[in-house]
């Protein structure tokens, strides 16, 4: 019988959990762990099942063969991804930065900021992440426009974009990194942007054209908060560091006290269908 291979972090307590690669079934690489827990893939050649702990599968890609399902983590960031955009787009309209960076010096720099009520939101994704993120703006008293590559109901087109982002405050990334996304915010692209708009990326540092970016940030044309860059970790020379109007967090949109409930759930879950045969959920079409 195949074994299941999990991080300590989740201590289900499986008996079948085990060291010997070449019996491993079901496999879960460590959250936001080295590139060492994707490179054991190899060692398993009875590998079935890849459950991942992000809902990002971009880095994972490379090292999970074809007859592999790749399964990621829809739903276990929703709630904390978005908390983080929302406080992101806070911290940044009302200078929360800028007043933690002037305490030690005792410098009380009062000026009128911009509020977040009122403002016009385009949310780029309109998956869990997105949903979610539109949900904790609404009763900011904001109007929500969500994108995704194809128009349903309640959602925009991606093809729209070029139209909408001009008339949008803020604009949210919320998409996998994929062949459709990387690269998407573009010099073009941020150029379209209105004059003092704010660029919010809590996808994968990828999605975004970073030497663009920071010539647009430089301008002063926009203002960027950003969970997630490319490269990542961020130099510390990086200019990104020191453009006024960057804000920067690092990578921390999911890794909270919520996320292992609901990895515990999801992984138990793929388990047991794992073993019953039954469809495995989340499964990443390559």
């Amino acid at each position: 019988m195949l074994s299941v291979l999990l991080p300590d972090e989740l201590q289900l307590g499986y008996s079948d959990f085990s060291v010997n690669l070449s019996q491993v079934g079901f496999y879960v690489p460590a959250y936001m762990g080295s590139r060492n827990s994707l490179e054991l893939i190899a060692q398993m050649p009875n590998l079935e099942v890849v459950q991942l702990l992000t809902v990002g599968f971009d880095t994972a890609l490379e090292y999970v063969p074809d007859h592999v399902s790749l399964c990621n983590a829809v739903g276990v960031h929703d709630a904390s991804t978005a908390e983080l955009a929302v406080a992101l787009v806070l911290a940044s309209l009302r200078g929360i930065d800028d007043f933690a960076r002037a305490m030690p010096q005792g410098d009380w720099i009062h000026d009128r900021r911009p509020s977040l009520v009122d403002q016009k939101v385009v949310i780029i994704g309109a998956g869990g992440v997105g949903q979610a993120i539109a949900n904790r703006l609404i009763p900011f008293e904001v109007e929500v426009t969500l994108v995704a590559r194809s128009q349903r109901p309640g959602v925009v087109a991606l093809s729209e974009l070029p139209r909408l982002l001009p008339e949008m405050d803020i604009v949210i990334l919320a998409v996998p990194l994929d062949v459709h996304t990387s690269g998407l915010v573009d010099d073009s692209f941020l150029s379209r942007m209105r004059d003092g708009a704010l660029l919010v990326n809590v996808a994968r540092g990828g999605v975004v054209d970073t030497q663009a970016l920071v010539r647009h940030a430089q301008q002063v044309r926009i203002r960027a908060a950003l969970d997630v860059t490319d490269p990542e970790p961020l130099p510390p020379e990086h200019p990104l560091w020191r453009i006024p109007g960057v804000l920067i967090s690092p990578h921390v949109g999911g890794d909270t006290s919520a996320f292992l409930p609901r990895a515990r759930a999801l992984v138990e879950d793929q388990i047991d269908r794992w073993r019953s045969g039954d469809p495995l959920a989340h499964v990443v079409q390559r």
